[in-house]
């Protein structure tokens, strides 16, 4: 080498501080430990469409079976550019955001991943709420356990862009929120990392992060914002929080509304936020049910085309001519039990043997569960995306384990509990209450990012008028108030229930 060479800088790797504690530390292990939690929802159906994920971040033995359902919804073939990982502070305290624009790779049992370093001093330099503070990386776990899934699930791993997120000042947030904006696009992928109850009993937990589930479903980061408030002044013994990850989610809804009012149309025309799994480390056989932390998974997809135009062309003549036979009623039925059953040992979802043709038409369907007259859960999915057959199956499985209102439903329940399905016909945008038919349609609201429905046999079981049922459908279940319905979009459809 001549006086004139200039040696090669090292690069600068953040070593994999939480391997051995949070997740295994050999890369063998860790390798088939990822896979075997990812193969646990092989039934998850992937979307090149995924904008945001929001996924927790204790050790996997608590946390992973619900960070698989998230990470199993990315195509592993869709390439992203770069991914935002952002995540809270669990040591120092900022006043704002860390951006690591200092190393070059992040490091797990399993090898590398890059740091995309432009990107982050781009967002340095476009707010000066962004900085780097190597101390708020050092030790921090929330981010690196994403790291092994992102490397098993994705063929191609892009650069991430880690981002720690400390400041409860509102108007903050808003600023850094508007600093992502231009990268909240259909090339990335941001990963919010987030628990959430911690440390109330088991069924508190439950209540708790039904709620903040809820408000996370709305959209509307005002509604998180008050919920968060009201849990934390609800009295809940032992809730110390009841979601620390609560500064990047309010980032994350606050760039959902800010990019729908870039349309005319409404933000939700632009995303759907889909809740996949909740579950609490009260779940683990071994844990201790008096301390609890929970877990929510979610996705947000952009939406490619909005649904609405494909319901308003939708003829009333097609929803009558949908029906079912007995036998197609009785498979679905056994169908919805076996599927439960299965999943107990773990396996895959199974299929008919013989499915009548007619189990193979796309439609949406709810399963409802109860015991002794009283409800044990109940999930259901509107989108015509997947065969009748694969959704009753799927949602049998979120009613029994997914449901955020009720605890996991356990083995020996299953013999005693009772199932009813509810076979969805295609939506059909209304104008007016005329056109609803109390005990014969169900009704849909949707505004923005609200939705609630009621399905037909509700009005069986209230002495509710036509217009008190959509009211009580708008305040209830859409969060929209008593009048909201009167200034959003109706759908109605018919339910065949058996």
């Amino acid at each position: 080498m001549n006086n004139n060479d200039t040696p090669t800088p090292q690069p600068t790797v953040r070593p994999a501080t939480q391997a051995g504690r949070f997740y295994e530390g050999d890369a063998q292990t860790l390798r088939e430990e990822v896979d075997q939690y990812l193969a646990r929802h092989a039934d998850e159906i992937p979307s090149a469409n995924v904008a945001a994920l929001i996924v927790p971040h204790a050790g996997y033995y608590y946390s992973a079976n619900v960070a698989a359902t998230a990470y199993m919804n990315l195509d592993p073939a869709h390439h992203f550019k770069r991914v935002f990982l952002i995540g809270p502070s669990h040591y120092e305290w900022l006043g704002g955001a860390s951006v690591n624009s200092e190393a070059d790779y992040y490091a797990t049992p399993l090898g590398h991943v890059a740091v995309d370093r432009d990107t982050a001093r781009q967002l340095m330099a476009a707010d000066n709420l962004f900085a780097y503070h190597r101390k708020a990386h050092d030790r921090e776990h929330c981010l690196e356990v994403q790291l092994p899934f992102l490397q098993r699930r994705l063929t191609d791993v892009p650069p991430i862009v880690p981002i720690i997120v400390s400041t409860n000042s509102l108007a903050h947030l808003r600023r850094m929120a508007e600093a992502l904006q231009p990268y909240f696009n259909d090339e990335n992928l941001f990963v919010i990392s987030s628990d959430f109850s911690h440390y109330p009993s088991y069924k508190d937990a439950c209540q708790v992060d039904a709620k903040t589930g809820e408000a996370i479903l709305s959209g509307d980061v005002e509604r998180f914002i008050d919920v968060m408030e009201e849990n934390e002044q609800s009295g809940v013994r032992n809730l110390s929080t009841s979601a620390c990850g609560a500064f990047p989610i309010i980032i994350l809804l606050t760039m959902l509304q800010n990019g729908g009012k870039e349309h005319r149309g409404t933000a939700g025309s632009r995303y759907t936020i889909k809740h996949l799994i909740y579950e609490n480390s009260g779940d683990i056989e071994t844990a201790d049910r008096r301390r609890v932390v929970g877990y929510h998974a979610f996705a947000i997809l952009r939406n490619t085309s909005t649904t609405t135009d494909k319901r308003e062309d939708t003829d009333s003549d097609e929803s009558s001519a949908f029906t079912l036979t007995d036998s197609d009623k009785q498979q679905l039925k056994a169908l919805a039990r076996e599927s439960i059953r299965t999943a107990f040992a773990g396996k895959d979802i199974p299929s008919p043997a013989s499915p009548s043709p007619t189990l193979d038409r796309k439609c949406g369907a709810f399963v409802t569960l109860t015991q002794q007259g009283r409800l044990r859960g109940c999930i259901g999915h509107f989108g015509e995306d997947i065969p009748l057959r694969e959704m009753v199956a799927e949602m049998a499985r979120a009613a029994a384990f997914e449901d955020p209102r009720f605890p996991r439903l356990r083995r020996e329940e299953l013999d005693s509990t009772d199932i009813e399905i509810s076979v969805l016909t295609p939506m059909r945008r209304i104008h007016s209450l005329d056109e609803f038919q109390l005990h014969h349609h169900g009704i849909y609201i949707k505004k923005g990012f609200r939705s609630g429905t009621f399905l037909p046999q509700v009005a069986d079981e209230v002495p509710w008028t036509k217009e008190e049922f959509v009211a009580h459908c708008s305040r209830d279940k859409a969060g929209l108030g008593w009048d909201g319905w009167r200034n959003a979009e109706l759908y109605v459809y018919e339910a065949i229930v058996f």
